[in-house]
């Protein structure tokens, strides 16, 4: 991805060093994802998730700088300006539906986070918070997703960003908040699947954000659409499962298989029309 020297985005808040309000602190009631509004990227339990982390340290990627908390380093501007591609493109979108784009704020931080939807450790992945509307990412995922998840590449980190901004569509769109009204009345079960349909639309908008982002932006290098794609793969309920437990529990799934995932990416970036990614209806 053709990245340096491009525009960045205002819109983010650098936390780093700053403790973030204490650790994320399982079956506190932070058992549902909607029941309290986080929108978590990888989708495994948390607690097998925070035993890897405890236990496996990894070496920061090319892109990370040697101090986090240096204002300007490489791996901030990058994300400042994916997220600046993605403020140009969903306004661009919501134009032409007659409507405004909100842009997100990004909350950059290390080790646990205060966010409007409570604490949450960096263990828990990158999210999207609906109460404040803000994205929260800890840098050192990227270290996760391209050592231990095998998903290396700047574009695969991009991805990780758009994912979470499409959360944000949906919240502006209202798709969040029905989700969240009908959880009320559905199973644990049900609520999975219906869990899976949200997720598998912010792959879409993903997807629909990486079409504009070459047919407008013109940046893609070869090779980054696969890079997303394989980034898809590596995260899907179904392979997650396997390896943190060795077998797999689709009425668990929360994000949909890795199939899933890079066919609704894939079907975004393909068409570049928000008017195709209702996975609700669809049971692909």
């Amino acid at each position: 991805m053709q990245w340096f020297g491009r525009r960045e985005s205002d819109n983010v808040e650098d936390d780093r060093g700053g403790g973030g309000g204490g650790r994320f602190a399982l079956g506190g009631g932070i058992v549902s994802i909607i029941a309290l509004a986080i929108y978590y990227f990888t989708g495994v339990d948390t607690s097998q998730l925070l035993n890897q982390v405890a236990t496996n340290t990894q070496p920061r990627t090319e892109l990370r700088a040697a101090d986090p908390n240096a204002p300007e380093d490489k791996q901030k501007q990058f994300v400042r300006v994916v997220l600046a591609d993605t403020e140009d493109i969903w306004t661009k979108i919501f134009n032409e539906m007659g409507r405004t784009y909100q842009q997100p704020r990004m909350v950059l931080f290390t080790d646990a986070v205060q966010s409007g939807c409570g604490n949450a450790s960096s263990a828990t992945g990158p999210f999207y918070c609906p109460a404040d509307a803000k994205v929260y990412i800890d840098l050192s995922f990227y270290d996760e997703l391209q050592n231990r998840f095998g998903a290396a590449g700047d574009f695969a980190q991009a991805y990780v960003i758009a994912h979470e901004v499409g959360h944000h569509v949906q919240n502006l769109l209202g798709t969040s908040a029905k989700v969240d009204q009908a959880r009320r009345r559905l199973s644990e079960t049900q609520y999975n699947k219906l869990s899976v349909k949200l997720e598998l639309q912010a792959d879409f908008y993903a997807g629909v954000w990486a079409h504009y982002e070459q047919n407008l932006k013109n940046v893609l290098d070869p090779g980054d659409i696969e890079e997303a794609l394989n980034a898809a793969n590596a995260i899907g309920d179904d392979r997650l499962q396997k390896q943190a437990q060795g077998h797999v529990e689709p009425d668990s799934f929360t994000h949909g298989t890795s199939a899933q995932r890079m066919y609704w990416f894939k079907k975004g970036y393909e068409t570049g029309d928000i008017n195709q990614g209702n996975t609700f209806a669809n049971e692909e």
